[in-house]
């Protein structure tokens, strides 16, 4: 991490919803979800947000060695936003302990407020998190036999 990630960092993020980020196609293979109207998909929403997080703090990383991985989210999804409009995520880094980031969050459709929260985040080492995912597949694997 660079001396530069600190409290204060802020950004902006914009982002069209296209069909394929609405609802009937967060899970295609729910039939429920099928039925559900074509809008903005919480989901999708969600990861819009971690997105807007990454980018703002992507130039205060050692990218791509260091980068960071949601761990939690608290966001109120307040309003459908249909396909087409173009949604802006605000993000501010609020607090810096160690490897963990949270920020304060909130998009708008262009219409009105659509999401506010927070967001958790650690900055992992890419390496050696990947080392550690390969361990818990071949444990996984030991375990089925």
């Amino acid at each position: 991490m660079k001396d530069t990630l600190k409290p204060g960092i802020e950004h902006q993020f914009c982002f069209r919803v296209p069909d394929t980020k609405t609802v009937p196609a967060l899970y295609p293979e729910s039939a429920e979800f099928q039925e559900m109207p074509e809008v903005f998909a919480t989901g999708f929403m969600v990861g819009f947000l971690e997105w807007a997080c990454i980018d703002a703090i992507k130039p205060h990383l050692d990218w791509p060695h260091e980068q960071s991985l949601g761990t939690h989210i608290n966001v109120n999804h307040t309003a459908a936003t249909p396909p087409g409009l173009l949604v802006t995520a605000r993000v501010k880094l609020v607090e810096v302990n160690g490897r963990r980031l949270v920020f304060e969050v909130e998009a708008d459709d262009g219409v009105e407020i659509i999401a506010t929260g927070t967001h958790e985040r650690f900055v992992i080492d890419r390496d050696r998190f990947e080392e550690k995912m390969r361990n818990k597949v071949a444990a996984s694997l030991a375990n089925k036999t």
